[in-house]
């Protein structure tokens, strides 16, 4: 039996989800684990589990994936307060939606949302469905409206490459794997099959917040990064904006604070992903760089 479970759950973590949903209700996979000495109760609390698994990593649609950036910015609110200087605000909705029609997904179900974040925390967020968060600690070091859209590009970035829905799957996908590994050992029963499937499905409000506070992955980061390039190019800004503001920010940002410090990799092995040399450079408009200091001369 140990044998039997243990090449069920190699092959959950091959990534054979509907492989293995397929193969678990074949005949010839019934018979052999029922000559493992696998009841035919557990071999149907096995079937169950692996319907479950493979419905849970469906993908989500346009309308689940905003419900869910909502519940993470409700769990936001409740760390951050909103920043309330509307002419500041209004600006960063500007950049921000000019920003949106640049990427590769300029349309979300509910829209996309922009939103100062009262906090001298060094840091920026993005959650599912079009959210975006940046505080007034990372706009300090914005020296230009370049720079405030390249914070927000890279935010956007998150969202339209689906880091936040991809960040969840393989959070579920770790969980359950962890408890598969456990219940090796172990004879399934209803029981068991009930604790495992009850962990997998979770709360994703709880998911996306450990996401938040934890950051995304080395990899989602650059792939962002790169993402952001490509938006700043097609909507007008300075694409080695990204990599001037990185390197203010290493200048702000000290090793080991709570922010941008421990939920990204650190600017110089950014700036060094992006290839600074190989990004074109656009001069701003005098007006932009006025419009900059306008909005968010008191920020």
């Amino acid at each position: 039996m140990k044998k039997s479970l243990l090449i069920l759950s190699a092959l959950m973590f091959t990534g054979c989800i509907k492989e293995m949903d397929q193969m678990i209700k074949t005949p010839e996979l019934d018979s052999y684990l029922g000559s493992k000495g696998i009841s035919s109760q557990q071999r149907n609390s096995l079937t169950k589990l692996s319907t479950s698994f493979v419905k849970s990593m469906e993908d989500l649609t346009p309308e689940q994936e905003y419900y869910i950036g909502r519940t993470v910015s409700a769990n936001l609110f409740s760390r951050y307060k909103p920043y309330t200087n509307a002419k500041a605000q209004s600006y960063i909705n500007q950049i921000g939606y000019q920003l949106s029609f640049a990427s590769e997904l300029p349309n979300t179900y509910g829209g996309y949302h922009f939103q100062i974040l009262d906090s001298d925390e060094i840091n920026a967020f993005a959650a599912p469905g079009g959210f975006v968060f940046i505080t007034r600690g990372i706009l300090r070091c914005a020296e230009s409206e370049d720079a405030v859209a390249a914070i927000i590009a890279h935010e956007i970035a998150h969202i339209t490459n689906r880091h936040g829905l991809r960040t969840i799957k393989s959070s579920r996908w770790g969980e359950m794997g962890s408890l598969l590994a456990i219940e090796t050992t172990k004879r399934y029963t209803n029981e068991n099959v009930a604790t495992l499937v009850k962990t997998f499905e979770g709360s994703i409000s709880d998911i996306m917040n450990t996401m938040v506070v934890n950051g995304y992955s080395r990899d989602y980061e650059l792939e962002a990064d790169q993402t952001a390039v490509k938006i700043l190019e097609k909507s007008g800004y300075d694409p080695s904006a990204i990599t001037k503001m990185l390197q203010k920010m290493e200048k702000k940002i000290q090793p080991g604070e709570s922010g941008f410090a421990s939920t990204h990799p650190s600017p110089s092995d950014r700036i060094e992903a992006l290839n600074p040399s190989a990004l074109s450079s656009k001069a701003a408009p005098v007006v932009r760089q006025k419009r900059f200091l306008v909005n968010l001369a008191k920020i």
